[in-house]
């Protein structure tokens, strides 16, 4: 059984990353990644001020070869000479030799398992050629523990969804369990060694595949006695809005169940402006945790914190059952699903009126047709004694700072009771930080879709519209993975390796593609991370060099070294070609 809990920290063994320590007891340390050459020392220097400047505790550079890993020194000394002392850390892609000159200059490095096993493609393993890889695995990282032993050099072990090696994928699947198998290969080998420097990570794109990927590497840590701090990190969360609510859903569920020690938000958009969005992710996290303090235990019902299983209520008026989620809205607007009045609950598309009534007001004439149970927080302790009949759909009204925790108690009383109505969530905020009020609604109520929980959602927000809360609870479901509708860009955040302006590129192709509801495009900087970080892309649009761009289908690439001015345009013709292309309306 996990220990995994609402409001519950795990504590975890400290690491210290030069002068910075996570784990423990200490606060949740903030970073981000430059995406400048890291062979301009000048430049490097000046967006690591820049982010350092925002409230960083650490940043990330790209090491891809070891010209850019001997660049790192001049890079750290410059910032020591500047007065900047907090760590760096190098991100190893592909040559495990910058690893070795990079752990002399760095506090930290980020390897990939990628870069210490062997690339045979093969799909059938023998146990014997599964165990001789795992030696070769021990030989390969030797030299690595040994230059990080001398310096003192923390490791990160990251490993990426969709990067998983085939003999991983053979036995495991490209799967959350293939992603925490192939990290707890590496723990177990540094247990060996006695090497506990180690930072870990497990990342996706997908927010369900990275949330239950970070469940269950805590799960398998506990049950092997090496238990290490976790960075998380939801990877290509894309820009703007989306890319917070997304990073907030991710992120923040996991903040919320007691898991992570620093985070990354990895948003395609300058560097230094990942920082306020982990502040505010932070911040939200912490409101929570203390206003969880001041409340009976909270129950944790979730059928499954490792696969996604949807609590199964019954259908009423197209709500529940096995039906999409609805947004709803207490405004007439046209582009919410029902509309919510003083005493009528009403289907915009069909005009359905459906009567909204109190506990207190109950009557046996509701029973036998659709009704709404409008409840909020101090009504779910008298559910027991109300009647709720198969016609009823329940509208529970939220204000609290403790959402998760509310809805766990209000499907245990209906649990209790022996019914299951469709049960839709109502949370209203007053931030007049519009980026903040996007943050909090995303984590009190993303991860409660993300378990399974809710059949509909309004949030609402005296400083918004009712398109604005529309377009917001619309994102929420998105990020949740609840329902699609609209097009889902998955983006890296860019890096030294990308040779283009990726913030532009994106913006051409959302500008052009925005409308194909459903469809998931990746818009990603190199085809060293780009291929495998966008697996759950439908079409991909990756750097592969200066000016130029391969385009992909899945995980195919379909055309090559496309000049960066037409890649729009074939991009198109290929969504066209394969039949996912419809002009706009």
């Amino acid at each position: 059984m996990s220990s995994i809990s609402l409001y519950s920290k795990i504590t975890v063994p400290q690491v210290s990353i030069g002068n910075v320590s996570i784990g423990n007891k200490n606060v949740i340390a903030l970073q981000s990644m430059t995406n400048t050459d890291t062979n301009n020392v000048e430049e490097s220097v000046a967006q690591c001020i820049r982010i350092f400047d925002a409230g960083a505790d650490i940043v990330r550079l790209t090491a891809q070869g070891t010209r850019e890993a001997e660049a790192l020194k001049n890079i750290k000394q410059s910032l020591i000479q500047k007065g900047y002392t907090k760590p760096l850390v190098a991100d190893i892609h592909f040559n495990p030799q910058a690893a070795l000159i990079a752990a002399q200059y760095v506090e930290k490095v980020r390897i990939n398992p990628g870069n210490y096993i062997s690339s045979q493609t093969k799909f059938n393993w023998t146990d014997k050629e599964y165990a001789d890889e795992l030696v070769k695995i021990r030989e390969n990282i030797l030299p690595l523990l040994a230059v990080c032993e001398k310096h003192t050099t923390a490791i990160r072990v990251g490993v990426n969804h969709g990067s998983l090696s085939q003999r991983i994928i053979a036995r495991y699947g490209d799967t959350p369990k293939g992603m925490v198998e192939s990290m707890m290969e590496f723990l177990r080998l540094f247990a060996h060694e006695g090497f506990t420097n180690v930072v870990c990570s497990v990342k996706s794109s997908n927010t369900r595949t990275m949330i239950y990927a970070y469940r269950l590497l805590m799960n398998a840590m506990q049950k092997e006695n090496c238990v290490y701090p976790l960075h998380l990190g939801l990877t290509e969360a894309g820009v703007d809005e989306d890319g917070r609510i997304k990073s907030a859903v991710g992120i923040g569920t996991l903040l919320l169940d007691g898991l992570g020690d620093t985070i990354r938000v990895s948003l395609t958009e300058a560097p230094e402006h990942e920082i306020p969005v982990c502040k505010k992710i932070v911040q939200h996290a912490d409101i929570v945790f203390e206003s969880a303090k001041k409340i009976i235990p909270v129950p944790d019902i979730r059928q499954s914190l490792f696969a996604y299983k949807k609590y199964k209520t019954h259908a009423v008026a197209g709500i529940g059952g096995e039906h999409l989620p609805i947004v709803f809205s207490y405004v007439s607007a046209d582009n919410a699903d029902w509309v919510v009045e003083q005493s009528e609950f009403i289907c915009v598309a069909s005009n359905i009126r459906i009567p909204i009534v109190s506990v207190e007001n109950v009557q046996s004439a509701h029973l036998s047709q659709p009704y709404v149970l409008r409840i909020s927080e101090k009504d779910i302790h008298s559910l027991s004694q109300t009647i709720i009949s198969e016609h009823c759909i329940v509208l529970f009204e939220y204000t609290g700072n403790v959402c998760a925790g509310a809805v766990h108690r209000l499907y245990q009383t209906l649990m209790n009771i022996a019914v299951m109505p469709p049960v839709l969530f109502s949370l209203t905020y007053s931030y007049e930080d519009i980026e903040m009020m996007q943050i909090a609604a995303a984590m009190d109520i993303g991860g409660v879709f993300i378990d399974g929980f809710g059949d509909g959602i309004c949030v609402q927000n005296p400083h918004l519209s009712a398109q604005e809360e529309i377009r917001i609870s619309f994102g929420i479901l998105q990020a949740s993975r609840a329902r699609f509708t609209k097009t889902e860009f998955i983006s890296c955040p860019s890096c030294g390796r990308t040779l283009f302006n990726i913030e532009e590129a994106l913006r051409r192709v959302q500008q052009k593609t925005a409308h194909l509801k459903g469809l998931k495009i990746a818009v990603m900087g190199c085809i060293v991370n780009g291929p495998g970080e966008m697996a759950d892309a439908d079409y991909g649009y990756v750097g592969a060099g200066r000016g130029k761009v391969h385009l992909y289908r899945k995980q195919q690439v379909v055309r090559k070294n496309i000049d960066e001015k037409d890649a729009v345009q074939a991009l198109i013709d290929i969504i066209r070609e394969y039949g996912d292309w419809h002009d706009e309306p």
